[in-house]
């Protein structure tokens, strides 16, 4: 006789779920960081504020690349508004119903659509995906964070200094991969596997990132020291991640960190004695597409991946068997997991 418990172990995973692809996509049009100051202020009829657009400048020399910011100006956005993404709206439908009509998924397919969750979701999305994967033997989860910032876009304000903050770093962008457990031999190329996922609030953080989607579009707040408080509590949760591995050195992980801003990367480095190479795949996204909130981690993790092919490196994860994604946002919300990674065949 079938008991519930049968049921239960037939319906699990035996391995531990597994990233099996990526893919990155940011818009056509691009606006080189150099020029964007001169673009924004020009575009916003705001070239009169000559104090502001000397900070603003100062902000986006912060960070500088050749394909600099992505973004669609306010032409693109009268001519194509954006209809597929996670910040920019909330639709019902929603972008999970376009998604399964784009591809043309059966009709049957198990859906899930998550707006507004800020920086941290790209952490979150995998998080979800690792107990689909392992709690359902032969499931295929796929994973879009796709991020228009457009309705963030507006003119520069003295009264909204940080809102700034927002207009230099943010770029668009969309990234997707298939988690599953158990990889079909010689049909699916596993790369990295997700071991662990947790999620916390840092003390004493509330209000340190706010977002609020009103009639002007989403605004961004920040009202404390977001670098400070996210370097002032990472070990923490890297112990609580590694511990059980035996793992406290952390330049012998590999490093997926959310690029909320360069002072966010320059405080954890120096907090934790981080060699400069831990954190060059995080730089080069944040420099070539700016922060791209949930996206961000996936196309880091895309950059790890290639760059360690490239590099003739043993593994995905630069030649390491262990590393660390972090997801920071709003709350001050941090999302980690503990990745494995796998031979580069």
């Amino acid at each position: 006789m079938v008991t519930v418990e049968d049921i239960r172990r037939a319906q699990r995973a035996e391995g531990p779920a597994t990233i099996l692809a990526i893919g990155t996509a940011t818009p056509s049009n691009c606006v080189d960081q150099s020029t964007y100051p001169d673009y924004y202020f020009r575009i916003t009829n705001s070239e009169h504020k000559t104090e502001l657009k000397e900070k603003f400048k100062r902000m986006s020399g912060q960070r500088s690349g050749p394909k600099g910011h992505q973004g669609m100006g306010p032409p693109q956005i009268q001519n194509h508004p954006p209809r597929f993404c996670t910040t920019s709206g909330v639709d019902m439908p929603g972008a999970d119903y376009q998604l399964t009509k784009l591809l043309g998924l059966r009709s049957s397919v198990k859906r899930f659509m998550m707006y507004q969750q800020g920086c941290f979701a790209g952490g979150t999305v995998l998080r979800m995906a690792k107990d689909l994967a392992e709690n359902n033997a032969g499931a295929r989860v796929l994973v879009v964070c796709s991020e228009i910032t457009a309705v963030t876009f507006r003119g520069p304000s003295d009264s909204h200094l940080d809102s700034l903050v927002g207009q230099a770093l943010f770029g668009d962008g969309a990234a997707a991969v298939i988690v599953g457990s158990d990889p079909v031999v010689g049909v699916e190329r596993p790369l990295f596997q997700l071991v662990t996922a947790a999620q916390t609030l840092l003390p004493d953080s509330h209000g340190a990132i706010d977002g609020h989607l009103r009639e002007v579009g989403l605004t961004f707040h920040l009202l404390k020291d977001v670098p400070g408080l996210i370097s002032k509590h990472i070990e923490k949760s890297l112990k609580e991640a590694f511990d059980p591995l035996g793992i406290s050195d952390w330049n012998s992980v590999f490093w997926i960190a959310h690029p909320g801003g360069p002072a966010i990367l320059d405080q954890v480095e120096e907090k934790l004695g981080l060699k400069p190479e831990k954190l060059r795949s995080t730089r080069h996204v944040l420099s070539e597409y700016g922060n791209m909130s949930s996206a961000c981690v996936l196309f880091i993790l895309d950059e790890m991946r290639k760059s360690s092919a490239k590099e003739g490196l043993s593994s995905t994860g630069e030649g390491l068997d262990w590393g660390v994604l972090f997801g920071f946002g709003p709350g001050l919300t941090v999302e980690t997991v503990v990745l494995h990674s796998v031979p580069i065949n």
